[in-house]
C-alpha cells in the first residue's frame, strides 16, 4: 500500500532523485567518530538541530493549550502542566531543551571557531550561524515570560531595563518589546507571546534553511 502511495506521489513529483541526492551524500572520512575520536565535536551541529526540532514539536503541543492574556496565562499554564496527560513531560522536554539547546549551539560555535571553520568561504555561513545564535537567545528570553508568574515577570523588567540602556534606541527597542515604555502588562504578555511563537521561529526556519544549503554546497569544514 505504501510503494503505491510512493509511486503515485513520485510519478507527479519526481521526489526520487531529491532524496537519493541526500541520503547518497558522502560524509568526509574526518567527521567519522570509527575513523577519528576527534569527529565527535563534528556531532554538536546535528544535536542542536535535534533538540530544536524537540523544541518545536513541544511548543506546538504547548501553544494548544496555552492563553496569552494576563489573567489565564498562569492557570493554563498549571492546567497543562498538572491536568494534561503527559503534559508535565511536555513542558519539562521544552524547559530543559531551551537550556540545552544554548549550551549546544554555544559548543558548535566553539567548534567552528577554534578550528577557523569561519574563514573563506565560509564567512556568509559564519553570520547566519551567529544570526541563529542571537535569535535562539530570544526565544529563550520571550518565552521566560510566557508563564507569567512573580519569577519571569521580574526578570522580564531586568531585561526590559537592560534594552533601554541601550545608547540612542534603547527606550525605542523597549517600547517595541513591552508595548509600554512604563508598564510590563498585558501588552507586555501579548507582544513577547507573538514573538516567541510567530516572528522568530519564522526567522529560524529560514535562517537553519539558508545555513543548510550553504554546508551542502561547501560541504563540511577539514579538521584543524
Amino acid at each position: 500500500m505504501l510503494n503505491k502511495i510512493y509511486d503515485w506521489i513520485d510519478e507527479r513529483l519526481d521526489i526520487t532523485p531529491i532524496w537519493r541526492d541526500i541520503a547518497d551524500h558522502e560524509v568526509p572520512e574526518h567527521v567519522n567518530p570509527a575513523h577519528h575520536f576527534s569527529a565527535f565535536v563534528y556531532c554538536f551541529g546535528g544535536l542542536t538541530f535535534f533538540v530544536v526540532v524537540i523544541q518545536i514539536l513541544s511548543g506546538m503541543f504547548l501553544a494548544m493549550y496555552y492563553v496569552p492574556d494576563i489573567k489565564n496565562a498562569w492557570e493554563s499554564v498549571y492546567y497543562l502542566q498538572y491536568e494534561v496527560a503527559f503534559g508535565q513531560i511536555v513542558r519539562g522536554m521544552h524547559h530543559w531543551g531551551a537550556s540545552i539547546v544554548i549550551v549546544m549551539m554555544f559548543l558548535h560555535t566553539l567548534r567552528v571557531f577554534f578550528q577557523g571553520a569561519y574563514k573563506k568561504p565560509r564567512e556568509l555561513n559564519w553570520i547566519v550561524g551567529v544570526c541563529i545564535f542571537a535569535v535562539m537567545l530570544g526565544l529563550g528570553l520571550t518565552g521566560y515570560l510566557l508563564p507569567w508568574d512573580m519569577k519571569a515577570l521580574f526578570a522580564t523588567k531586568v531585561t526590559l531595563n537592560i534594552v533601554e540602556s541601550v545608547p540612542l534606541i534603547g527606550p525605542w527597542l523597549k517600547t517595541l518589546l513591552a508595548g509600554d515604555p512604563y508598564i510590563t502588562g498585558a501588552q507586555t504578555l501579548a507582544r513577547f507571546f507573538a514573538i516567541h511563537v510567530f516572528f522568530l521561529p519564522a526567522a529560524l526556519l529560514l535562517l537553519i534553511g539558508i545555513h543548510f544549503i550553504l554546508i551542502r554546497r561547501q560541504g563540511i569544514s577539514g579538521p584543524l
